[in-house]
């Protein structure tokens, strides 16, 4: 037996466009301007938040790959070029001989200290200098309701990345 089809109706289509296009607009400006301002990647970036928000700085392979919401590939060459880089440094963990540890270096945590500034300006110059208090949480309220629907149909992988911010 085939479920029909819910299609979206002309709203909903217009409104998952808009934010389709938002998202895949606003991922490439950041990118453009961290490339231009720091010579980082957006992805050099995640991962150098990732390790600022952990006490010590240091997080096993695994768990940063979910807490981006990586591949495991992803994660072991992004940290790979940026360890060529001096941003991290990869450690062997003794307990566990295929498990990894990523450590942010002083040169990492300067990086991201000089990036951090022009990026934060964009996004509150593009995002919110736009929005109003009642739209930043809705904004809020949208996001929080997308991530909890996905880890309910995810539930083995869709909330091991999920830094609430309640």
């Amino acid at each position: 037996m085939t479920a029909e089809t819910r299609w979206l109706d002309e709203d909903q289509q217009r409104a998952w466009r808009a934010w389709l296009d938002a998202n895949a607009r606003l991922t490439s400006a950041l990118h453009r301007r961290l490339q231009a301002s720091s010579g980082l990647s957006l992805a050099d970036y995640e991962i150098l938040v990732a390790l600022t928000d952990v006490e010590g700085g240091t997080l096993r392979m695994f768990e940063l790959g979910d807490r981006l919401g990586w591949e495991k590939s992803r994660v072991s060459k992004q940290v790979s070029r940026m360890t060529t880089r001096g941003l991290v440094r990869r450690r062997e963990c003794i307990d566990d001989r295929r498990g990894a540890f990523v450590d942010l270096t002083d040169a990492g945590a300067s990086a991201i200290r000089a990036a951090a500034p022009d990026h934060v300006d964009l996004v509150r110059t593009v995002v919110f200098d736009n929005l109003d208090t009642d739209q930043v949480a809705a904004m809020y309220r949208f996001s929080e309701a997308v991530l909890d629907r996905l880890a309910e149909l995810e539930p083995a992988t869709g909330d091991a990345g999920r830094r609430r911010i309640d």
